[in-house]
């Protein structure tokens, strides 16, 4: 018999030993709260899942033997949980300032409410915003930003309100939600896949919010790199496969258009004049997988 519990804490790890221990060590245990923490092992290298359970008997560990991506990792985590409430959150972060229990009582008093995001912040820097909210996403392009990225937080960002899409760095989710909606789309492997998440919430009538009362730190880009081939051919093939998944039919050709006869030649042109090859041919390799159908999960 599985002991429920109020909130499951869930994080995937991949070859990040020392920022999971970290964000384990700083995470909160409210009076009254009942809280589970599973970590995810993504397929590590090394078996971090074996050191991780060593170090927090206490911790729920997962070891996956094939790397199943975020949304992948992520649904191991899911199927695993006990909690009314999941809180996935990325290994790379600090939890030290969240108020879990601000987040918990938005979803218990707003039935309408699928799923709740915090305010992030820069770890190395905790006075600049990285998330405060989401614009919605341009049905050509597929671009949108972060409310308040880079902006130092002067409380300018403190009001509730819903969102479009939510944050995969850190989303509470309700968990009648998503057994109606299902668990996260696995075929992006990487980015994208909580946007598409979220339209499937949406389709079932429920709103996604942001709750600036709990703040998280949040140390950006640490698995992928921040401008590495891997961000390069996953960002470039998954909003062609958002677009297909998504947009009406005369959105979807005009986003298509817009994507492989401008977007992709440009930034193929800007990475060889900047010598940047190997984003070049991550952005061919993610262009011929789209149109030939195939939805690799890896690049090598």
């Amino acid at each position: 018999m599985h002991q429920e519990c109020d909130i499951s804490v869930i994080t995937v790890n991949y070859n990040g030993l020392e920022d999971t221990c970290q964000m384990i060590d700083s995470l909160p245990q409210p009076a009254g709260l009942r809280i589970e923490l599973i970590v995810v092992d993504n397929a590590s290298r090394s078996d971090e899942a074996t050191v991780i359970a060593q170090r927090y008997p206490w911790v729920k560990v997962i070891r996956s033997h094939k790397n199943r991506g975020f949304a992948g990792g992520n649904n191991l985590g899911i199927s695993a949980a006990n909690g009314h409430y999941l809180f996935l959150v990325n290994n790379d972060t600090d939890l030290a300032g969240a108020d879990l229990l601000c987040l918990k009582n938005c979803l218990d008093t707003h039935p309408e409410i699928a799923v709740v995001c915090p305010k992030l912040r820069y770890y190395d820097d905790p006075t600049i915003i990285q998330f405060a909210g989401y614009t919605e996403l341009s049905p050509i392009t597929l671009r949108n930003h972060a409310v308040g990225m880079g902006e130092q937080d002067k409380g300018q960002y403190d009001l509730p309100h819903a969102l479009p899409y939510m944050h995969g760095a850190a989303m509470m989710v309700r968990r009648e939600a998503l057994d109606k909606v299902g668990l996260m789309p696995e075929l992006y492997f990487l980015y994208y896949e909580e946007y598409d998440w979220a339209e499937r919430f949406k389709e079932q009538g429920y709103q996604l919010w942001y709750e600036p009362r709990c703040v998280i730190l949040h140390k950006e880009s640490r698995s992928t790199g921040i401008d590495s081939p891997l961000k390069t051919y996953y960002l470039t093939r998954n909003r062609l496969i958002f677009a297909r998944r998504n947009l009406s039919p005369c959105a979807r050709w005009i986003s298509y258009a817009y994507q492989l006869l401008l977007a992709a030649p440009l930034h193929l042109l800007q990475m060889l004049m900047k010598g940047r090859r190997q984003q070049a041919k991550a952005l061919l390799s993610a262009v011929g997988h789209f149109v030939l159908r195939q939805d690799t999960s890896s690049i090598q």
